[in-house]
């Protein structure tokens, strides 16, 4: 017989056919069980339940056994999308349209975290790969990707360690690095062991002495409703639920509406005679734009606690407005107020998409807070997970760093 061009007679030439295609199948299988596993850990981790947050941390081991820079990019979409799958429902409800605006918006907000895991996937292991890893962590951490930088496997600090603070921070970085080494298995048994020994003993954040918090279930119409009305319903609600030793009150995001002079009087005058300070949602206005804030009011004054460092991106934040010159929209305060003060507290404020990303709750973090305050209004996340992920989250920050935790949610 005439060998091939290669050498090979036509019997090793045809012999090598099925070989190569076993290993492509195997190949491709291999690729798909990870794509499947990263989707599943994705709805798993983020699912609302706060100790399934460790989950998450199996994300870095599916990426770094990915045969290509490819499969990385889609084990990564795939965590991604499954963690944020409640945002297109979400932004149907919010914007009262179809399925379609939400379902770009959610393939848009996931194009950051998978450049970023892509770019940075190396097919040389050990410490080149965790050193990898550790850097695409960060830089999803951190503005600008970490502004679309939801569903950190970091977050599970605080169930892992709770009150261990910034160590915590560290040994659950560690971990995450170790995931992606030849060690991951090591890795999975030490994350194991202090899952279980944190769950045995698990307990929700405490509440600060003095405070509560009011959940509402006022829908859409909450901050919409600018009737003097509505603001009698809420001062109803404010004094029903202030109790003897109730000194301070929160109320959830947007509350108040917008914030005027004639509404700060209403609320002076109702809280006179009371020794009960109310913090509030509100929206300030001024000719190009507004600023989403906490509001503290008592009978005797009232002030703008806080404004919010992270608005929506998109909805509420709009940046290139600026670039076409036209006004509206939320400011980003992004590096102001990580802390203020209520009486002599020092708090740490997380309004609503502040608590899906990590940077407010690390920068705020920095400055040594009293306790975490947290106000959302989530009543177009109907029918989602979302306000239930931002409850975890807040409440894995609160475990890790052992501060009191108050919060308010509309739905």
């Amino acid at each position: 017989m005439t060998p091939d061009i290669l050498g090979r007679s036509p019997q090793a030439a045809c012999s090598g056919l099925p070989g190569r295609s076993l290993q492509s199948f195997r190949n491709g299988a291999r690729s798909a069980i990870l794509i499947a596993i990263a989707t599943a850990v994705g709805a798993g981790g983020w699912s609302g339940f706060v100790l399934a947050l460790p989950v998450a941390m199996i994300f870095p081991l599916l990426w770094a056994l990915a045969p290509s820079r490819s499969v990385a990019a889609l084990v990564s979409a795939g965590y991604f999308l499954a963690a944020s799958h409640g945002l297109p429902q979400g932004v149907a409800n919010f914007y009262a349209a179809d399925l379609w605006p939400g379902l770009l918006l959610w393939l848009a907000a996931s194009a950051s975290f998978v450049i970023v895991h892509a770019t940075l996937w190396t097919r040389r292991p050990g410490k080149a790969r965790a050193g990898r890893y550790l850097a695409a962590m960060i830089v999803m951490a951190l503005p600008p990707f970490g502004i679309t930088g939801w569903a950190q496997p970091i977050t599970a600090a605080g169930v892992l360690f709770p009150g261990w603070g910034w160590w915590g921070l560290a040994a659950t970085a560690a971990g995450l690095a170790m995931m992606t080494t030849r060690n991951w298995p090591a890795a999975v048994l030490i994350l194991i062991s202090f899952l279980v020994w944190s769950a045995a003993s698990w307990s929700a954040p405490t509440l600060p002495e003095g405070w509560k918090g009011v959940d509402l279930d006022l829908g859409q119409s909450l901050g919409r409703d600018t009737s003097l009305d509505r603001q009698r319903v809420l001062i109803a609600t404010v004094v029903a639920n202030a109790g003897h030793d109730t000194r301070f009150i929160l109320l959830p995001e947007s509350a108040l509406g917008f914030w005027t002079p004639t509404l700060e009087r209403l609320w002076r005058e109702a809280l006179r005679g009371r020794n009960l300070t109310v913090i509030a949602g509100a929206a300030v206005l001024d000719g190009d734009g507004y600023d989403n804030v906490l509001v503290s009011i008592s009978a005797d004054q009232s002030q703008i606690l806080y404004r919010q460092r992270m608005p929506v991106p998109g909805s509420m934040w709009r940046p290139w407005r600026a670039l076409t010159g036209d006004a509206g929209g939320a400011r980003a305060h992004a590096f102001a107020n990580p802390v203020v003060e209520a009486r002599g507290y020092r708090i740490a404020p997380l309004i609503c998409y502040e608590q899906l990303v990590v940077w407010p709750a690390l920068h705020s973090m920095l400055h040594s807070p009293g306790f975490i305050v947290a106000a959302g209004n989530g009543w177009w996340t109907s029918g989602t997970s979302i306000v239930a992920i931002q409850q975890a989250s807040t409440v894995a920050w609160a475990k890790l760093f052992g501060l009191p935790l108050v919060s308010a949610f509309n739905r």
